[in-house]
């Protein structure tokens, strides 16, 4: 994607910021613990267990940026759109978030 990004543009994640970062960082360690884990031989299915608890914690980081993605930015598309009266600015919105949720469900 050859998206130009304009990094003074606030994300609807961007209120959150603090809190998305805590979360992953406690996921970046539960990686390194699974990571030590096979180091170290242990039971398979422990493994898994961490495995499938690293799969829902990002899930759960997944699913509140795909809220405010919606809230923040397919919201403001729509303003947008009401106010310039073009409606494509909204429904490319809507197909991002469509096509990102449909990502997230591969």
């Amino acid at each position: 994607m050859d998206e130009i990004v304009d990094e003074h543009i606030n994300h609807g994640y961007t209120t959150d910021k603090a809190a998305y970062l805590r979360r992953l960082k406690r996921v970046e360690g539960q990686v390194r613990g699974i990571a030590r884990m096979v180091d170290e031989d242990k039971y398979c299915i422990d493994i898994l267990t961490q495995v499938a608890a690293v799969n829902k914690a990002l899930h759960a980081v997944s699913l509140g940026l795909v809220e405010d993605h919606i809230a923040h930015c397919v919201v403001g598309a729509a303003h947008e759109s009401e106010a310039t009266g073009n409606p494509e600015i909204v429904a490319a919105k809507v197909k991002e978030a469509t096509d990102a949720i449909g990502r997230l469900l591969r």
